[in-house]
């Protein structure tokens, strides 16, 4: 995502490439600096990945730009390779080039949060995946995704959950629907995974978890799902997304409009504690 600017209603990537790094032009300059200092070295890239933990295949995939080099793989191959700090310098642009070009900007902002309220209606947010869950997310996705980008995703989803370990914590609500916490994605035994891990963030301090019922006749959002950011300087900004195309919303209007349906959902879903007790009977019956 851009920076955001002005009041108006901004549109992120609606038109830029939908896979997770797909195309980034940050990988390939990563992928042949990290290929120049190697032959550089005099080393072949299986024994430079003995040397740094990696297959081969997979130290070749990071140089032809096909895979997102993890953060703690470059710094040990800057030194590994005495590249002086050149290959990690571009640590965070390639950390960015893990997210599909219509959400980097929202993963920006999501990570610099001091705030976030989402509400989910298809699937359990990104935030709260395990990784099970996540993976089968990705690879049930229509047109199928390659090993490659299956992988990328999925390292990029969970580096997303850094969040939950940042000081201070920022405060956190999910608004689920029901029939989420009940879709088998990946199977029972994932589900069983994924409600066990919505349990254990849903007890941290800083997070709050509620649960909207199938059975409840009014609905404050049938508009579909959104995140509310609250940003350090004071800002709120509204992200939303649907089949790929995603809008940052930076205008009062739009802004309010969203905070007021997040507030009706709250106050029609079950409170927090009714929320954590319908997973744990969930869970004992998955």
């Amino acid at each position: 995502m851009s920076e955001l600017a002005g009041s108006a209603e901004e549109e992120s990537g609606a038109e830029e490439e939908r896979e997770p790094g797909a195309g980034s032009g940050i990988l390939r300059v990563f992928g042949r600096q990290l290929k120049r200092f190697r032959v550089r070295a005099g080393l072949e890239r299986a024994e430079f990945g003995a040397m740094v933990g990696y297959s081969a295949s997979t130290i070749a995939a990071f140089e032809q730009g096909r895979r997102v080099a993890p953060p703690k793989f470059i710094d040990r191959a800057d030194e590994v390779l005495d590249a002086g700090g050149v290959l990690r310098e571009m640590k965070e642009e390639v950390a960015r080039a893990q997210f599909p070009a219509f959400f980097r900007d929202a993963a920006r902002l999501e990570a610099e949060a001091i705030a976030l309220h989402v509400y989910a209606m298809y699937a359990i947010p990104g935030l709260l995946q395990t990784e099970d869950y996540a993976r089968a997310v990705f690879a049930v996705r229509r047109p199928l995704l390659d090993e490659d980008r299956i992988e990328q995703g999925l390292s990029a989803r969970l580096a997303r959950q850094e969040i939950y370990a940042r000081t201070p914590a920022p405060l956190m609500s999910f608004v689920l629907e029901e029939s989420v916490l009940q879709r088998p994605i990946g199977g029972k035994e994932v589900l069983r995974g994924q409600l066990e891990q919505v349990l254990l963030i849903g007890h941290k301090r800083n997070v709050e978890i509620q649960v909207m019922p199938v059975s409840r006749e009014d609905h404050g959002a049938l508009g579909g799902p959104f995140t509310l950011i609250d940003a350090p300087e004071g800002r709120r900004i509204a992200y939303a997304e649907v089949q790929g195309d995603s809008r940052l919303y930076s205008g009062q209007p739009k802004v309010r409009e969203l905070e007021a349906r997040y507030g009706i959902l709250r106050a029609q879903a079950l409170t927090p504690t009714e929320s954590l007790a319908y997973v744990e009977k969930l869970l004992g019956e998955t």
